[in-house]
């Protein structure tokens, strides 16, 4: 098995297993106790909490330990417009959030805020004209995701930061594909609330973080006990805690040497791709983009059969978010850069990691235009082309 559906996840490091399994077994103690088994818990996870901290150069009681960025992604934009609501009810967001952004804006729609999704191009690239224009004297929030779940686009942070920052506006990003790949610094990009995921970064599932700058106001988003400084309540998810703690740790230790790794991968995949195959688009921008992430959309083809045949021959990629893979609609993100329904249908989606190899890379580029031709072989489309009743939309 090669695999290549890092944005969905990746595997645990050994080393953050190792870390963790102190806490699953001897250490197990809960950390809202006094005694000293209990407390051995309490000093990991605010070790823990300061490595995060560290790597977003921010302080240790900014940052809020969750289940994970669906939960931080509702946190934050849910909690700040409750309490923020007496000085507006106005959101700005981009048309292609993560789902955990764009039904939380849904769900405050229907009770009396007002949203405005700003555009992107035909990169993913969002309009700041657009945003700014957007603003008025009842925004009270910002949310663009720092990095784009999908085809990769990286998005203007620190302009939007500067944006929000000169207007006052609350500033929120969804950077749960960014930790691990790129430097985030929180007070230089003017960000005041970040959420993120362990599980994207070789740390285990279920666990996150939400950043939240200690002069925003914000509520607990659950109600029971007082962990987390009265806003996060339950027991503390300790041997999870300390497996993010070590992941964010590794992951800031190894990043430039990753980036140089992924990135000549990266532009490989890019490269022999589109050399090899024709009737292909390249999903994002081909610069502004992770360091670890491919799209591309083939024409012709249903992604669904292609990923099956792809499975067949051992390699675990996606043809999107791996949230919306058991819908049949096409992606979000793909329309709003100007696809069609049928092209978008036709995308592949390949996330690499410190764990993949040049070898595997070749073998995929070895392997996909095979499966292309053979597939296109057996589609009507593709034979309404070959005899001219149709046009290709890729140039």
């Amino acid at each position: 098995m090669i695999y290549f559906d890092n944005a969905a996840t990746t595997i645990i490091d050994s080393k953050v297993l190792e870390a963790m399994l102190p806490f699953l077994k001897s250490n197990y103690g809960n950390a809202s106790s006094i005694y000293s088994l209990a407390q051995e818990s309490r000093r990991e996870i605010e070790i823990a909490r300061k490595k995060i901290a560290e790597y977003l150069n921010c302080e240790s009681r900014e940052i809020f330990f969750t289940s994970g960025g669906t939960e931080s992604d509702n946190w934050a934009t849910k909690s700040a417009a409750w309490c923020n609501k007496s000085k507006g009810k106005h959101i700005i967001t981009s048309c292609i959030e993560h789902h955990a952004i764009l039904h939380s804006c849904r769900s405050l729609e229907k009770q009396g805020f007002r949203v405005s999704y700003i555009g992107v191009d035909r990169f993913g690239i969002i309009n700041l004209d657009e945003l700014e224009k957007a603003i008025c004297e009842e925004t009270i929030l910002i949310s663009i995701m720092f990095a784009n779940n999908e085809i990769g686009t990286i998005q203007p942070i620190e302009e939007i930061g500067k944006i929000a920052r000169s207007k006052n506006i609350i500033f929120h990003t969804d950077a749960v594909q960014a930790i691990g790949n790129i430097y985030i610094d929180v007070n230089k990009f003017n960000i005041d609330m970040l959420s993120m995921s362990a599980h994207k970064f070789h740390g285990p599932k279920g666990i996150g973080a939400l950043y939240i700058n200690k002069n925003v106001k914000i509520k607990s988003f659950m109600d029971g006990g007082a962990q987390e400084l009265n806003l996060r309540a339950g027991t503390e998810n300790t041997a999870a805690i300390v497996g993010m703690g070590k992941a964010i740790e590794i992951a800031k230790s190894e990043l430039n040497n990753k980036t140089d790794f992924l990135i000549n991968m990266r532009n490989k995949l890019i490269e022999k791709i589109l050399k090899n195959i024709n009737y292909v688009r390249l999903n994002g921008h081909s610069v502004q983009r992770l360091v670890n992430n491919v799209n591309f959309s083939f024409e012709f083809i249903e992604g669904e059969s292609l990923l099956l045949l792809l499975d067949s021959k051992g390699f675990c990629v996606s043809s999107g978010s791996a949230c919306t893979s058991g819908s049949l609609d096409p992606s979000h993100v793909l329309l709003s850069l100007g696809l069609s329904h049928e092209l978008a249908h036709g995308s592949l989606r390949i996330t690499l990691s410190k764990y993949n190899k040049e070898s595997e890379i070749d073998l995929f580029i070895q392997e996909l235009p095979d499966i292309i031709k053979k597939l296109r072989e057996m589609s009507p489309l593709y034979e309404d082309f070959i005899n001219g009743k149709i046009k290709s939309e890729i140039f």
